[in-house]
C-alpha cells in the first residue's frame, strides 16, 4: 500500500497480507511448532525458506507485525524481539567480533549503557561520542571501526544527533549505521531518511503506546551491502547480500539467543500500532504546551525539549520530524524545590518509569534510572539531582499543566 498514508497503511495491514478467513487482525497463533505435509517442505523451511518452524524463531502473529514495522520505517525487512534491550543486544553480540570497534553517542539510554560494559569486556572497543558534533565523530574514526550507534532523540536528556550528517558520512566510510528511532518514532521520521543501516524501536513504547505489552525490533532499511562485512558468517551469504545482516541478527538472537517476541504480545502491540500517528499528535501538541509553560515557570531552573527555541538543536529537530518534537522532555527544578516533595504532589501525572504510554509518566533521573551509573557518569551525560524525566501522554492539555502548577505552588 506504497500509495496510501502512514495509517491507512497499518490499519489494513493484517488483512491485505493475508489474516485467516477475512479477519482485519492477524489472529493470535500460540502453537510452539508447525506441521507439515511434505517433508521437502519442512526440509526447505529449515535450510532458509520462508515458514514456521518453531516459535522461538517467530509465529503468523509476529511476522505480521514485522509486516507493519517494515512499512512504518519503509525497510525491506524486520525481526521482533521480547524487549528492546533484546533487539540492541543482537544487533551488537551478533554482528561485532573481537577487536572490533563501535563510535556511539554519549548520551545513550542506561541500560545501553550497561549493555556497552558487556561489550567491552568481550573485547569490542568504544568511543562514546557528543552526536550533535560531526566533527567529534568524524575524530573517533580508527581503522577498525565497523559501526557508528546513536539514537534519534536522547533520553532524558533530548540531545538530537545530526542524525543526517552522520547517515552520510557513514555512507561515506562504509560503516554500519544502527538507529535507535524509539523517541522519534517511524512515523516522525523513518530512519531510512537519513541513511541509517538497522533501526531499532523499543516496541513498548509509542508503537505499543499502551504499557500492556514489552517488545522490540530490529528493521534493515536495505541501504547497507554486507557483502563485505565480515563478521557475516557464511551460512548466511546466500541470496541478495543486503538481507544477510538480518538473517544472521534473527538466527543468533532469536534461535540462539532466544530473545523471541511471544505471539500475546505481539497481537497487543500491533493492535497499538494502529494509532500511533494520533497518539503522537496529541502527545506532541501536549508536551509542546507544557514546554513553553513550564520554561517561564521561576520554579523550574530549564526545560529540555526539542520543540522549544532555547533548545540547541531546535532548528535541526525541526527540519528533522517535521514541526512534531517528540513526547518526552527533561525538566530540572531549582535547587530551591524538593524534588521529591514536589513529586509527591503531583495529582495527574504517575510516577513510574517507562515512556510512551497513554498516560504522563514522570520520574527523578539521577535517583532512580541513572542512579547505578555514578555521579562521575551522571555529570558527564548532564544529568542533576533535580532532573525529572517527564514522558508526556495524551491527557488534555489544560489538565497537565494545571498538575504541574499546583505542585510547583504547594513546593
Amino acid at each position: 500500500m506504497s500509495n496510501y498514508g502512514f495509517t491507512t497503511t497499518i490499519l489494513h495491514s493484517d488483512r491485505r497480507f493475508g489474516a485467516e478467513h477475512g479477519a482485519i487482525h492477524k489472529p493470535l497463533h500460540t502453537s510452539s511448532q508447525y506441521a507439515f505435509d511434505d517433508s521437502r517442505e519442512l526440509a526447505a523451511v529449515f535450510q532458509g525458506k520462508a515458514g514456521f518452524s518453531y516459535a522461538r524463531q517467530g509465529t503468523p502473529t509476529t511476522a505480521a507485525l514485522e509486516q507493519k514495522i517494515t512499512q512504518m520505517e519503509r525497510g525491506i525487512g524486520t525481526v521482533s524481539f521480547a524487549t528492546g534491550m533484546a533487539a540492541l543486544a543482537a544487533v551488537f553480540m551478533t554482528l561485532l567480533r573481537k577487536g572490533d570497534h563501535l563510535i556511539s553517542s554519549k548520551y545513550i539510554f542506561g541500560n545501553t549503557n550497561s549493555l556497552f560494559g558487556t561489550l567491552t569486556a568481550l573485547g569490542v572497543d568504544i568511543t562514546l561520542v557528543d552526536p550533535t558534533d560531526m566533527e567529534a565523530v568524524k575524530a573517533a574514526w580508527r581503522p577498525e571501526t565497523r559501526m557508528v550507534f546513536t539514537e534519534s532523540i536522547a533520553n532524558p536528556g533530548t540531545q538530537v544527533a545530526d542524525l543526517k550528517g552522520m547517515g552520510e558520512w557513514c555512507l561515506e566510510k562504509g560503516l554500519v549505521y544502527v538507529l535507535d528511532n524509539t523517541l522519534a518514532t517511524p512515523y516522525l521520521r523513518p530512519g531510512i531518511d537519513f541513511h541509517a543501516s538497522l533501526v531499532m524501536n523499543s516496541l513498548s513504547k509509542y508503537i505499543g503506546g499502551h504499557a500492556n505489552a514489552l517488545g522490540g525490533a530490529i528493521t534493515n532499511t536495505g541501504l547497507y551491502d554486507w557483502s563485505a562485512y565480515e563478521a557475516i558468517a557464511e551460512p548466511y551469504r546466500k541470496g541478495d547480500p543486503r538481507t544477510w545482516a538480518l538473517t544472521q541478527i534473527k538466527k543468533k538472537g532469536l534461535r540462539d539467543m532466544g530473545g523471541t517476541l511471544s505471539s500475546d504480545a505481539a497481537h497487543r502491540i500491533s493492535a497499538g500500532a494502529e494509532t500511533l500517528a494520533l497518539r503522537m499528535e496529541k502527545a506532541c501538541a501536549n508536551a509542546l504546551a507544557l514546554a513553553k509553560y513550564l520554561e517561564s515557570h521561576p520554579k523550574v531552573a530549564s526545560v529540555s525539549y526539542p520543540g522549544l527555541a532555547s533548545h540547541p538543536q531546535h532548528a535541526m529537530a525541526k527540519a528533522y520530524f517535521q514541526g512534531r518534537f517528540g513526547a518526552l522532555m527533561g525538566i530540572e527544578l531549582d535547587p530551591s524545590v524538593d524534588v521529591f516533595a514536589f513529586l509527591n504532589s503531583l495529582k495527574v501525572l504517575i510516577l513510574a518509569t517507562h515512556l510512551g504510554d497513554t498516560r504522563t509518566l514522570v520520574l527523578p533521573v539521577a535517583h532512580t534510572i541513572y542512579y547505578e551509573m555514578g555521579p562521575e557518569t551522571r555529570a558527564l551525560m548532564g544529568i542533576a539531582d533535580n532532573l525529572l524525566r517527564v514522558s508526556i501522554g495524551i491527557e488534555d492539555e489544560a489538565d497537565l499543566i494545571g498538575d504541574f502548577a499546583q505542585a510547583l505552588d504547594a513546593n
